[in-house]
């Protein structure tokens, strides 16, 4: 527990009431509509948290809407779940991104010169539904559904900060402890073990003069797909197409608002699946490092204006090596402290690999600098009006033809 406060504003739960904070949303739910976006996977309503998230979401009155975007093979699956979240009492969409009458929506929108054909995932899906979900909504908040430790706290701690009067921040970002307390043991590996030192060890090689790189240290988790914010800076913002979506998330939002509009709240522990490391480059966690890696690189050029050359590239390798490796006996501690099974020799090991991955990833941009970025949804307005209108009408002819 600490008071400290960052670059951005840091919401600490000293002693947050649910109670009282739920009451507010509940005065404020006509003034300012909030609707709770949730991105999925088919395979996600046979997991162990899915359940629990309706429960608790019935509970939480103050939502005006509810929706899904979902990823589905086929009609079958589609309905599977379309049948499964038929409990949900909170007005609710389902949107099927990847379905035949979206996709048919999308080949529209190339033909007015807008191509999104080449994206696909969690980045598209996500820029989907903030586009219906800004139609009617002052505020938007997005979690996984794979939360197992979810309450009714979590999604109101995402809102309150962007819907109350007396705060109005424009973006709020979850934070929280990648602590599995049955197991005792530590995880939130590409943050404790790659964001963080890449992030300082950039930092140290800018001579600490990037202003961008000290806002990304300021989040406590940047890494959580945990957030809330207004549906103005939703339609104005671009969203990144691949694993890079929460730093690229974050660096779109630092460019296209204030700081003094920023925040981050504590959302506790946290518990949900964990990602394979993957056997290459080009899967799992190891994936991910590439995007992530790709889109801080990229930013950096785009914000601050620094050339990212082979000279560049090994000088922060091995700063980011040497700072990897002193987390590492810092985690230990901590562990050591704190009862937790942890191994020093695993976690070197991952810092190997990924050092190897950081290295690759910096030489594929340097070749290719071009990153995968969805238009902000002002440009897709600009482009074909109603984007926004069919994709809602698509929702609704799928969720009234499959059976």
């Amino acid at each position: 527990m600490d008071f400290r406060q960052e670059w951005i504003t840091t919401i600490h739960d000293f002693m947050i009431d649910e109670k009282t904070i739920i009451s507010a949303l509940e005065e404020l739910k006509n003034e300012r509509p909030m609707t709770l976006l949730i991105p999925m996977l088919y395979e996600e309503i046979h997991g162990v948290s899915l359940n629990t998230i309706i429960d608790i979401i019935n509970e939480s009155t103050y939502l005006n809407r509810v929706i899904i975007a979902l990823a589905a093979d086929d009609e079958h699956k589609y309905v599977e779940v379309k049948e499964f979240y038929s409990r949900l009492r909170i007005l609710h969409t389902i949107i099927w991104c990847n379905g035949p009458t979206v996709l048919h929506i999308v080949e529209e929108l190339k033909e007015k010169g807008l191509d999104i054909t080449m994206f696909a995932g969690k980045g598209k899906d996500t820029w989907i539904a903030l586009g219906v979900a800004s139609l009617d909504s002052y505020a938007i908040a997005m979690h996984d559904a794979d939360i197992v430790s979810y309450s009714k706290l979590l999604p109101a701690k995402l809102f309150y900060p962007i819907v109350e009067p007396e705060l109005s921040f424009f973006f709020n970002k979850g934070y929280y402890a990648r602590i599995d307390m049955e197991k005792r043991k530590m995880y939130g590996r590409v943050y404790r073990l790659l964001l963080s030192p890449l992030l300082n060890a950039l930092l140290e090689k800018t001579k600490y003069s990037s202003n961008f790189l000290k806002y990304l240290c300021a989040f406590k988790y940047p890494l959580s797909g945990e957030f809330g914010m207004t549906s103005d800076l939703a339609i104005n913002i671009r969203i990144p197409g691949d694993w890079g979506l929460e730093v690229g998330l974050l660096a779109e939002v630092y460019k296209g608002a204030a700081l003094k509009r920023i925040s981050q709240v504590d959302l506790e522990f946290y518990e949900h699946k964990h990602r394979l490391i993957g056997t290459d480059s080009d899967e799992g966690i190891l994936k991910m490092i590439k995007d992530i890696t790709k889109t801080i690189f990229r930013n950096l050029v785009e914000v601050d204006g620094i050339d990212i050359n082979e000279a560049f590239l090994q000088s922060a390798i091995v700063l980011f090596k040497r700072t990897a490796q002193d987390r590492i006996r810092q985690y230990h501690a901590d562990a050591l402290c704190n009862g937790l099974n942890y191994s020093r020799h695993a976690e070197e090991c991952m810092v190997e690999e990924f050092t190897r991955i950081v290295l690759i990833s910096g030489e594929e941009y340097i070749d290719d600098p071009t990153g995968l970025m969805l238009p902000d949804w002002k440009r897709a307005i600009s482009a074909m009006p109603d984007t926004r209108e069919k994709l809602k009408d698509a929702a609704l002819h799928d969720y009234n033809t499959y059976r």
